[in-house]
């Protein structure tokens, strides 16, 4: 067998001079000697996916609550068939790893940053974010899924007793901080230099993957139909290639997308003479993009699925309840703390109100409506 350097030689070669290498970069907080097989960014997923986190993720909302409410299974039928945030991270991984590929990047890092990038939600989607940012900030604090992802796999989630966390290497972490700075992200990322490419395509597949995969489960659930797809720009084009394709409205939708990724992302590194990844780092623009007319385009999908689906009846009940259900357990948490709270509270050194978000937002829709039970 081929040493470690001499394999993690052989696989950079293979990269774009402005991919992430193999061996990183920017380490880890904690130096660890290196695995005899695995890449770095290898042994960094493996810790990611044998989280509790992880596995918790099969049982969160992505826009149906444990299956559909009555209105809907009688149009959809059961509703197994459903995404779920587990389906969903896997549907972004599996986008990454393609785009990152194509581009000549590192895919095991990008595979990685997709499988943590949800790590950080809450039960009921992202009106369980909202229900719990609100509490949050009746505390004079604020919730948000990308910085509770970090908080996760640097202090929540333990592999070792030598330190908190996981110990993922820094360039992960970056790739986590997609949305904003946020107070935990302070000193984990200089602020001159910008997001690697593997992390801006992560950005870039997670909104591609829930475009596509809500519009397919969209139609499953009967809550509109294909015709009323075709009304906007994007979904024309992709129900047009689909039927040339005979292949699914989804594949379609992705493949429109990823095509002119890649198109505009050549031609930007290009604009802006990128030719190694410290050209990438001190970017001041996104060098990962869709083109202005696929954006535009783009635009009138989600617009379309915010009235047809999301603010659908049928999710909209299901989002109500469980925004509820978060409310009635953070207040009550407030005023008699669970000992699991408390065991947080002391893991964590924090406010009383940041065990309860920790506690909260770790759990599944179930067992948060099992927890709701208990006190009301």
């Amino acid at each position: 067998m081929q040493s470690l350097s001499d394999r993690l030689f052989q696989a950079n070669s293979l990269f774009s001079p402005y991919a992430v290498p193999h061996g990183g970069g920017l380490g880890r907080a904690f130096p660890e000697s290196e695995d005899r097989t695995r890449f770095p960014f290898q042994r960094d997923r493996d810790r990611i996916i044998h989280t509790q986190a992880f596995r918790r993720l099969k049982h969160k909302t992505q826009v149906f609550v444990s299956g559909l409410p009555a209105v809907a299974l009688a149009k959809a039928g059961h509703g197994d068939h459903y995404r779920t945030r587990i389906t969903h991270t896997l549907e972004v991984a599996q986008i990454s790893r393609d785009i990152a590929r194509t581009l000549g990047l590192n895919e095991d890092l990008a595979e990685a940053i997709a499988l943590a990038h949800d790590l950080g939600h809450t039960p009921f989607g992202h009106a369980g974010e909202e229900a719990m940012n609100a509490c949050m900030q009746s505390c004079g604090r604020m919730f948000e899924h990308n910085d509770q992802s970090l908080r996760i796999v640097t202090l929540l989630e333990d592999r070792s007793a030598n330190y908190r966390g996981l110990n993922l290497s820094k360039e992960i972490l970056e790739g986590l901080m997609k949305h904003r700075p946020s107070p935990r992200a302070a000193g984990l990322r200089s602020a001159s230099r910008a997001l690697s490419l593997e992390a801006q395509l992560v950005n870039l597949a997670d909104e591609i993957a829930y475009t596509a995969h809500d519009t397919d489960d969209g139609l499953r659930a009967g809550l509109f139909t294909l015709k009323q797809v075709r009304e906007t720009k994007l979904g024309f084009l992709a129900a047009e290639k689909s039927m040339e394709r005979k292949t699914e409205l989804r594949g379609a939708i992705v493949d429109l997308l990823v095509t002119d990724l890649y198109t505009e992302t050549d031609m930007l590194l290009e604009k802006h003479a990128v030719s190694s990844l410290e050209d990438v780092y001190a970017s001041q623009h996104d060098l990962v993009s869709f083109s202005e007319t696929m954006t535009k385009d783009l635009s009138e999908l989600p617009t379309f699925l915010w009235n047809h689906l999301y603010k659908s009846d049928a999710v909209q009940v299901q989002a109500k309840q469980g925004q509820r259900v978060i409310r009635d357990l953070f207040s009550a948490y407030l005023k008699t703390p669970p000992e699991k709270v408390l065991e947080l509270q002391q893991k964590t050194g924090g406010a009383l109100e940041e065990a309860i978000k920790d506690y909260i937002a770790g759990m599944t829709d179930p067992y948060a409506l099992q927890m709701h039970t208990l006190i009301v």
